[in-house]
């Protein structure tokens, strides 16, 4: 099922592949909270240039037999760390999400971590859940993937004691 995933850091050649996956409309809608316009090249190669020279944000890919298949981060955000991740749309349902989240978390120092799905969006709260994450609160914010303003679910995963990250 996932054993054959594994992180990386992101390479140059992943960005085509990076781009590819955010055509998809429906993973736009389901992600809700993406780029203004999908499409825009200028703008995603600017937004990854920056992510991607910032030493505070933990990129990787996501890779299952050699192709990228999707990436996780971790970033700053005020005090607290976040993380986000995508899977290529034609590679959901197999568990490469969460196998993905859970392989990026052992990565992060100990402490809290934090993430936000929008509320209707149910794999990616069911990804989270097994990671660990609490639903904290709620929110809402303009979603460009929808061209509303959509609610969305604040989660919490709790500090793990040093001994039980290995595990």
């Amino acid at each position: 099922m996932t054993s054959e995933l594994r992180l990386r850091p992101v390479r140059d050649d992943d960005l085509p592949a990076f781009f590819a996956h955010q055509q998809d409309p429906e993973a736009n809608w389901m992600a809700a909270f993406g780029p203004a316009d999908p499409a825009d090249r200028a703008a995603f190669d600017a937004h990854w240039a920056r992510i991607r020279a910032d030493p505070r944000i933990v990129n990787r890919t996501a890779e299952v037999d050699g192709a990228a298949v999707g990436y996780v981060a971790a970033f700053p955000v005020d005090d607290q760390t976040e993380v986000s991740y995508w899977i290529d749309p034609r590679r959901w349902g197999r568990g490469h999400a969460t196998a993905a989240l859970a392989a990026l978390l052992r990565e992060l120092p100990p402490g809290p971590v934090h993430a936000r799905a929008a509320k209707d969006n149910r794999a990616s709260l069911a990804v989270l859940r097994k990671c660990g994450f609490v639903v904290v609160g709620e929110d809402s914010g303009y979603a460009a993937g929808r061209g509303t303003e959509v609610q969305e679910w604040v989660l919490r995963r709790p500090a793990e004691p040093a001994d039980q990250r290995d595990h």
